[in-house]
């Protein structure tokens, strides 16, 4: 093992934490004690864990290290959303949002530093693609998350920065770290992985998981969908719509969340809403309609909220349940395709100021 404390403690899941203690000459419990430690009560400092022997400490001092990200911004909403500003150990910036509602609260967590999947309508592709993120800096935005409001979410949607299937292995690992009963026990179907399509990656997942599917669809047929999610020339309708039927065919309890963002005069119309219907016939399906959050620099304009409501009713009809997505948070920017991890041009000043406050917070 390295001696350099380049290992993350955060980066491994039971098994792998497991494995990491018995190579340590300890007992696999001790890594499911540790795994407690960390995420369940979150102590990161080996010294306060305190059923590890001190030999065992004295090892993980030399060899280890729990690294979590920084905050160093931190925007509350008018509506109760929270977006968090995280910095990485080099530099790197990402977005992370905590909705709540009611008795459910939602964190809505990044795979990746920006996205190379190029979305015409996602203020996140305009930043490009700087790298994808380990499974240690996915559960920690979970971790802080969960330290900040006092207890876990109950729902984590991976709807941040970046495409979750584009950085499979540390998605998998992630979504396992959030479901283990030893750290936030968040149930399957509240773990929502979404994907603009990779199509040999949702068959992979399949394999592997069982959380719930959401796929951004945004058009009922190629010749658009080509337009605004250029992915699809890659794996188009005809290839995507059976790999998410697959996903969900043997759960009767699961259906596929196709996530729809309503431009003006773009895919609005009556005659996609049929389109739709059509595409979709015989797949389990529940339609997030979501009214397009506007950014700097865009041409595109939501569509009016009597089309969307026509909309919606179509797809009612023909019994496709369709539900207008509620905006959270796009007073800070921190709206379904808003996230763009760049805070940059704020002062140094600001930043210290913010670093400080937060610190404040969590001593108290």
């Amino acid at each position: 093992m390295a001696t350099d404390k380049t290992l993350n403690l955060l980066d491994l899941d039971r098994k792998a934490m497991e494995d990491y203690f018995v190579s340590l000459g300890a007992k696999a419990f001790h890594g499911r004690n540790v795994l407690k430690w960390i995420h369940k009560h979150g102590i990161t400092d080996f010294e306060r864990m305190t059923d590890l022997s001190r030999k065992l400490r004295t090892a993980l001092g030399a060899e280890a290290i729990v690294r979590l990200p920084e905050i160093i911004l931190e925007k509350p909403s008018l509506d109760g959303t929270v977006k968090w500003v995280m910095e990485l150990e080099d530099g790197q910036r990402i977005e992370t949002v905590y909705i709540p509602d009611g008795n459910r609260s939602t964190v809505c967590v990044s795979s990746q530093v920006g996205c190379a999947l190029d979305c015409s309508f996602c203020s996140t592709a305009r930043q490009g693609f700087n790298r994808n993120l380990s499974a240690g800096e996915i559960i920690a935005q979970v971790w802080h998350a969960t330290r900040q409001m006092g207890k876990p979410p109950t729902n984590v949607v991976l709807m941040g920065m970046g495409e979750p299937l584009a950085n499979f292995d540390a998605v998998v690992r992630a979504m396992d770290l959030m479901q283990d009963d030893l750290t936030y026990m968040i149930s399957k179907y509240r773990v929502t992985i979404s994907t603009s399509g990779i199509v040999p990656n949702l068959y992979r997942l399949r394999e592997v998981s069982d959380v719930s599917l959401a796929v951004s669809l945004h058009a009922p047929d190629n010749a658009l969908r080509d337009q605004l999610v250029p992915i699809n020339r890659k794996y188009p309708l005809e290839e995507l719509i059976p790999a998410c039927r697959e996903f969900v065919r043997n759960d009767k309890r699961r259906k596929v969340t196709w996530e729809y963002v309503m431009l003006d005069g773009i895919n609005d119309s009556i005659a996609h809403a049929k389109a739709l219907i059509r595409l979709l016939e015989g797949t389990p399906s529940k339609m997030n309609l979501i009214p397009f959050n506007p950014f700097p620099g865009t041409d595109y304009k939501s569509s009016p909220p009597e089309r969307i409501e026509a909309f919606r009713q179509k797809l009612m009809k023909a019994g496709i349940m369709a539900i207008l997505r509620k905006t959270r948070g796009d007073d800070i920017d921190a709206a379904c395709g808003q996230l763009v991890g760049k805070v940059k041009d704020r002062s140094r000043r600001t930043e210290v100021s913010l670093r400080r406050a937060q610190q404040d917070r969590m001593a108290s």
